[in-house]
């Protein structure tokens, strides 16, 4: 007999970390957008991003090993904003 997956529907601590998930990856749009047009990094510290876009790698990582999608997606997109965030950093120092 095949088994189908049974879906599971949001409960009070999934929605929690869904919108904390939105609300801290959302944070960093501004700060991307900002650097991406003005070129200006000065004021954004190197150390901060490089170790924060390790620290998000990590949460990434750890979203997989549970299979929790809030923390994949929101890491998956904080990673990236993050990470571009330090690229430009680097490139426009």
């Amino acid at each position: 007999m095949i088994k189908t997956p049974k879906i599971k529907a949001m409960n009070t601590i999934d929605w929690i970390g869904s919108v904390a998930a939105t609300l801290t990856t959302t944070a960093f749009i501004p700060q991307a957008w900002k650097v991406w047009h003005t070129k200006h990094t000065a004021d954004i510290s190197l150390g901060m991003y490089a170790l924060f876009t390790l620290g998000v790698a990590l949460w990434l990582s750890y979203g997989i090993l549970l299979a929790s999608w809030p923390i994949i997606i929101a890491n998956c997109i904080t990673l990236l904003l993050a990470g571009a965030v330090l690229v430009m950093k680097i490139k426009f120092g």
